[in-house]
C-alpha cells in the first residue's frame, strides 16, 4: 500500500441514545441507514454501482453487506444499535477506502456520507503478523517471547529491504483510550492527527541500499523477540533461528533477555535490526499481544536519524510522563495493518482509512493464532509468482489463522 494522496477521513458518530439489541437487525423496529460514498476531488468518475458496503453491529459482531447503486449509495434496514461502516473500492490502479466508527442508529433513519481516501497498491506488503503468543505446553502458563512478522514483495520488480523502518502505534491496544483522535464539536466527526504516532521505538533494517534484495514473490521474516528455536522448549511455538531471518536486537535499549536473548547461531550479525530512536521506558520492545498495529515505511528526503533529531518530530503521549511518539509522515508509509481484540466491543481505529480502512480480528491470546494476508489467486496465476491481496483494508486483506505459518 503506497500512499499517494490522503484525506483525514472522519469517523462519524450520529448522536443519540441507543437501545441496543442482540438479535437479528432485520427483526423488530427497523431504521434505514443510507450510506453514500464520497470520492476525493479529482476522482468523481470513480463513483459507480456494485461496490460492497459493509456494516457491522459492534454489540453482536453480525456483519451485513449491500451494493452501491450508480450514485454510490447503499441502503440498509437495521434495528437500533451501534454500527461500524466500511467501504473499499478498486478502480484500475487506484484504491479507495473509508470507514465510520460508532454510528448510532436509534429510532430514526440515518444518512451517512462517507469520505473515501485514495491510495495505491504497494510493492512491499505485510504478509503475516504474529504477536499473540502460545501456551507453554507441556509446562503451565503462557508464552509471548516469540513475536515476528513477514514482509512480501508484491511487485514484479526487485525491492530492497535496506533502510526499511517499522514500528507500532500509540495506543498499544485497540480497546484503550485513544488520545490522538479529537472530535469536531459542530459535526461530531472524529479527526485523526496529521501524523502516525509511532511509540516505544523506531527500528530500521540494515544495508546500504542494495544489500538485501527481495525478489518478486519472495518473503522476509523479521523477528521482534528472540531469534532462537522457541519450539525446542515449547512445541506450540516456532523456530526463529534460521539463516535468512532478521532480528530486532539492541541490548543497550532493550536488555531484557527474556524477550531479547542473544540470537541463535544461524543468525548473521549483518541481519541485526537496530534501534533508530527509543521513545519509551520499557526494557523489552512492546507490541500488543491482543491487538497490535504494525506500520512499515522508508524515510524520504532525509535519513531516519536526521528526522528524529528534529525536535518538532517528537511529541509526548498525552497523559503520559514517560513515553513520547515519533510523528511519522503519512506519505512515508508503505504498508500498515491494524488488529482489533474480538473480546471487546469498545475497539476504536488507530490507523486512519488512508492507511488501513479496516482491521483483522484476534479472537483470543496465547493460542498460537496469527494474522495472514490472503493470496490473490488470479493475480498470482497471471504474474507467475505469489501476489497477495492489497486493498488497503485489513478487513478484506487479512484473516486469523489457527497457528503461526512458521509452526512446523
Amino acid at each position: 500500500m503506497k500512499k499517494s494522496i490522503y484525506i483525514l477521513t472522519a469517523i462519524l458518530m450520529i448522536a443519540g441514545c441507543a437501545d441496543f439489541k442482540n438479535g437479528n437487525p432485520y427483526q423488530d423496529t427497523l431504521n434505514i441507514l443510507t450510506v453514500t460514498s464520497v470520492y476525493p476531488e479529482g476522482y468523481e468518475y470513480a463513483a459507480h454501482s456494485g461496490v460492497e458496503v459493509t456494516v457491522e453491529d459492534t454489540g453482536t459482531g453480525n456483519r451485513y453487506t449491500s451494493q452501491t447503486d450508480e450514485s454510490g449509495t447503499a441502503v440498509f434496514h437495521l434495528s437500533n444499535g451501534l454500527y461500524r461502516v466500511g467501504i473499499s473500492d478498486r478502480y484500475e490502479g487506484d484504491l479507495f477506502n473509508g470507514s465510520a466508527d460508532r454510528v448510532v442508529v436509534s429510532g430514526s433513519d440515518v444518512t451517512l456520507k462517507l469520505s473515501l481516501a485514495h491510495s495505491k497498491a504497494g510493492s512491499i506488503v505485510i504478509k503475516e503478523l504474529y504477536t499473540g503468543g502460545c501456551k507453554k505446553l507441556p509446562e503451565q502458563g503462557d508464552y509471548q517471547s516469540d513475536k515476528y512478522f513477514i514482509v512480501h514483495n508484491n511487485h514484479y520488480e526487485v525491492q530492497y529491504l535496506d533502510s526499511l523502518c517499522f514500528g507500532t502505534l500509540s495506543p498499544y491496544n485497540s480497546n484503550a483510550n485513544n488520545a490522538w483522535v479529537t472530535k469536531d464539536a459542530a459535526t461530531g466527526e472524529d479527526i485523526f492527527p496529521d501524523f502516525v504516532p509511532i511509540v516505544q521505538a523506531v527500528w530500521q533494517m540494515p544495508g546500504d541500499g542494495d544489500d538485501f534484495p527481495l525478489h518478486p514473490g519472495e518473503d522476509a521474516v523479521i523477528v521482534f523477540c528472540g531469534a532462537i528455536d522457541h519450539a525446542a522448549q515449547f512445541p506450540l511455538s516456532v523456530d526463529l533461528n534460521k539463516e535468512d531471518y532478521f532480528v530486532c536486537y539492541n541490548t543497550t535499549y532493550f536488555p531484557n533477555t527474556l524477550y531479547h536473548p542473544a540470537p541463535g547461531d544461524r543468525i548473521s550479525t549483518e541481519r541485526y535490526v537496530d534501534v533508530v530512536v527509543k521513545t519509551g521506558k520499557a526494557n523489552a520492545y512492546t507490541i500488543s499481544v491482543s491487538s497490535p498495529t504494525l506500520v512499515i515505511w522508508k524515510p524520504q528526503g532525509m535519513t531516519m536519524h536526521e528526522f528524529v533529531n528534529v525536535a518538532d518530530n517528537m511529541t509526548p503521549v498525552p497523559g503520559s510522563s514517560s513515553d513520547n511518539v515519533v510523528k511519522l509522515p503519512y506519505d512515508w508509509v508503505i504498508d500498515a495493518v491494524e488488529v482489533f481484540d474480538a473480546r471487546f466491543t469498545t475497539n476504536t481505529k488507530r490507523l486512519p482509512p488512508s492507511l488501513d480502512a479496516g482491521y483483522t480480528l484476534q479472537t483470543d491470546t496465547y493460542l498460537g493464532r496469527s494474522h495472514m494476508r490472503h493470496v490473490d489467486s488470479d493475480a498470482s496465476a497471471s504474474a507467475g509468482y505469489e501476489v497477495l491481496a492489497d486493498t488497503n483494508n485489513s478487513s478484506n486483506d487479512f484473516y486469523e489463522t489457527e497457528k503461526q505459518s512458521l509452526h512446523e
